[in-house]
């Protein structure tokens, strides 16, 4: 939605907050939620006091009491002593429990004489040990006692792979941070930390066999400001972790049931890496660590033997650094403007035998080769290896396993051929877009629009998979790129709580996630992040506008909606809601232009005031057909987003644009009834760099029947050119005034990218909104 914030940060979110507890009660509307929550009503609680203590069945599980212990003094104040029942006191039991069929699956049983906790692994334990602790209410000081009532859990993940990406490449992030990483992925269920070590801009991990790798690449001499504005701070940057430091690490997240997934990002994303060992690039430099934003053409030479070996030495230590099963190599955003000038490159391409074929290049070919010789390598050490999505390029290797991030449509293809698939597409889990859209009340990002309930609608298992090869979407992650993220407390501020929308979709089942409901636990949750120090963003607190174009009707259904059970009242004509403003009650049927502002109260605090313009013509809320399909990771609510009132604006990707790519946007528009118009308008979103260009061409056409239509209009526009701004363009085209029922309207789209641009030949990006018709 288009909204808009119009006041400014609340000046105490404490004021926002429900209460703390009074009485010290524990309850389960944790997130994520589990499976199945049996809560015995009559039945007496389990009284936790001073003299509980955690006793261990069976099972190595010392290091699991122990964390239940600083979990439960970190929420209560009170401590339980570790090992045997004390005269008196009650006990929580800790056991393994091989009945359990799901590995990371256990059971918590709660009555008025034990608490127990018991999974088929120890790993199981620790996931109900997060379950007991996400309860507990957070006590200031320290409580007398804590009641935890009587119930019965059974519950275990949905995916396997549960992961989240950090880069500290862009920049850098200190040990204690990274252990505070782990920490907010362990409080979610999370079980994979994607640790992207390694690109353009900095390597950071110690490599004892090139130690200019880290003397050298780990240091850039000066970062860009802002978006690449050719603006430069003039101050160095660096940073790396010693093996020892990464050593340490990895055990402490093992300790939280969290593996490690290293990434050495190759063949490209290596400019850092050249700059130490320049030999090993098709042109023998000089290069520099990279000091702006995006992908450089400056790649491992393919033809170089000593590419190859340099690829086996660093993957070998990372391997005696990384226990994980899996080794990820990047493979992602590689250009092959070196290799197709360097001769090294080409006589191994001819050595190979590779050619075009198949909408492969005989570079992309080059680069499976080097792909499935990392392959190799790693299996022959007993790891296998992830990939960024484009390792399909040219032909997957075997055993390897794809990270879909460029929408789904990757992953899909990987599961087709047998591949293992984790997905990851930027459209619903990239946490470096924005999280609203007043962006200017927003640290910088790279751009787009992900808000809190994007995220939680995400549903990994595409339809287009049998159950046979949808077996082979193992997992979820989300990812967190840092180019705009210079320090810890801005990366927490974007992953929280868009953690907390991931975790559910990826722990629960589907048929128990309702978006509601996770925001009244959700208000729970941020209690936590507040008692533990973390910066989380706080648009949860405000009110969502959401808007449903009802063609039938032909009006627009408006509802509000916050976190928990706030008051929300409205406005319908610009003015700013106060507590004497109209409560809002249920759904508003608006049939006219209106300019709403709303927002939420709490202990007598008002919210932020968030706002949305609706604005009629002869078109809005008409039923609209397109001829012509959007691009599958840009359909959002389909046709209707045409003509539902809404103006779109900011980035592309919110939601209010559909977008069209190889195809045109061909619409048609009943207007119900004949009706009287001479002008059509609509908007485009043009992003160039991320191959988003304006309209080619308009052409109007009108009809009676909707089957026979006569052209009235059409305009052709130009290419654009380098210097064009990204920006909102609007297009407007008249005509002889002419009555009709039915609108055809054809945007022409751009069918291949101009020369200047890096995606020359290929297919543009065509993003409209709002068809307004006059």
């Amino acid at each position: 939605m288009n909204i808009k914030i119009l006041s400014g940060v609340v000046a105490s979110i404490a004021m926002l907050l429900p209460a703390m507890a009074s009485g010290q009660t524990a309850n389960f509307n944790i997130i994520p939620k589990p499976q199945k929550v049996e809560v015995a009503q009559s039945a007496a609680p389990f009284i936790l006091d001073q003299n509980t203590c955690i006793s261990i069945a069976k099972g190595n599980l010392k290091n699991n009491a122990n964390m239940l212990a600083q979990y439960i003094e970190q929420a209560t104040g009170l401590r339980p002593v570790v090992g045997k029942a004390t005269k008196g006191g009650l006990t929580i039991t800790l056991d393994i429990d091989k009945t359990i069929s799901n590995a990371e699956g256990y059971t918590l049983k709660v009555d008025s004489k034990q608490i127990r906790i018991c999974g088929a692994t120890p790993a199981g334990v620790f996931y109900g040990i997060q379950t007991l602790r996400k309860s507990l209410p957070i006590v200031s000081g320290k409580a007398a006692k804590v009641e935890i009532p009587a119930v019965n859990i059974t519950d275990a993940p949905r995916f396997a792979y549960r992961g989240t990406h950090l880069d500290v490449s862009r920049h850098f992030v200190p040990t204690d941070s990274i252990r505070t990483f782990i920490d907010m992925l362990a409080l979610h269920n999370i079980n994979r930390f994607h640790w992207h070590l390694t690109d353009d801009q900095g390597w950071r991990i110690e490599i004892k066999k090139y130690p200019l790798l880290t003397a050298v690449g780990s240091k850039r001499a000066q970062t860009v400001i802002g978006h690449n504005s050719g603006k430069y701070d003039g101050k160095p940057y660096g940073g790396f972790y010693t093996q020892k430091e990464i050593r340490d690490i990895v055990k402490y997240a093992a300790d939280r049931y969290i593996t490690i997934v290293p990434e050495i990002d190759l063949p490209g994303h290596m400019q850092a890496a050249l700059a130490a060992y320049p030999d090993m690039g098709c042109t023998g430099g000089p290069y520099k660590v990279w000091e702006i934003w995006g992908v450089s053409d400056n790649v491992l030479c393919a033809g170089n033997d000593k590419t190859m070996k340099f690829i086996d030495d660093v993957l070998r230590e990372v391997v005696g650094l990384f226990p994980s099963k899996y080794i990820h190599v990047g493979g992602d955003e590689c250009p092959k403007t070196q290799w197709q000038k360097c001769p090294k490159c080409q006589a191994r391409i001819k050595a190979l035998h590779l050619e075009a074929k198949d909408g492969h290049t005989a570079e992309e070919r080059l680069q499976s080769y080097v792909i499935t010789h990392a392959t190799k390598f790693l299996k022959s050490l007993g790891r296998n290896i992830i990939g960024w999505d484009e390792i399909l390029e040219g032909g997957l290797a075997d055993g390897a396993t794809v990270m879909s991030w460029r929408g789904e449509s990757g992953g899909i293809a990987a599961a087709k051929q047998n591949h293992d698939v984790i997905m990851t597409p930027n459209t619903y889990l990239y946490f470096d877009y924005y999280q609203s859209l007043d962006k200017a009340n927003e640290p910088e990002a790279i751009g787009g629009y992900l808000p809190l309930e994007r995220v939680y609608s995400y549903e990994p298992m595409p339809k287009e998979l049998t159950s046979e090869e949808a077996r082979h979407i193992i997992g979820v992650q989300a990812n967190i790129w840092t180019e705009y993220m210079p320090t810890f407390k801005q990366i927490q501020y974007m992953a929280l709580p868009r953690l907390a929308a991931l975790s559910e979709v990826q722990w629960s089942q589907p048929e128990l996630k309702n978006y509601k409901d996770f925001a009244c636990r959700l208000i729970d949750l941020a209690q936590r992040y507040e008692q533990l120090g973390y910066n989380y963003a706080k648009h949860m607190y405000n009110v969502a506008i959401n808007v449903d174009s009802d063609t039938k009707w032909q009006e627009d259904v408006v509802r509000l909606t916050t976190a928990g059970n706030a008051e929300i009242r409205y406005t319908l004509d610009g003015s700013m809601p106060t507590m004497s403003s109209a409560l809002y009650t249920g759904p508003m049927h608006l049939q006219k232009s209106a300019d709403i502002r709303a927002a939420a109260f709490r202990n007598g605090k008002r919210s932020n005031v968030i706002s949305q313009s609706i604005s009629f013509n002869k078109a809005t809320t008409c039923p609209v057909t397109l001829l012509q399909p959007t691009h599958k990771s840009y359909t959002y609510e389909g046709a209707t987003v045409l003509t539902d009132g809404i103006i779109g604006d900011a980035a592309y990707s919110t939601g209010r644009w559909l977008g069209f790519c190889g195809n045109d946007l061909e619409a048609v528009i009943d207007l119900k009834k004949p009706t009287d118009f001479s002008e059509v308008g609509f908007n485009t979103c043009v992003e160039k760099g991320s191959w988003v260009f304006d309209a080619r061409g308009i052409e109007v056409s009108v009809s009676q029947d909707g089957k026979t239509f006569t052209t009235v209009a059409t305009k052709a526009l130009p290419a654009m050119e380098e210097k064009d701004a990204n920006k909102i363009y609007n297009h407007q085209i008249d005509f002889t005034p002419t009555k009709a029922r039915y609108i055809k309207v054809l945007v022409k789209s751009e069918h291949s990218i101009p020369a200047w641009h890096g995606g020359k030949g290929k297919p543009g990006f065509l993003f409209v909104d709002e068809i307004c018709v006059k």
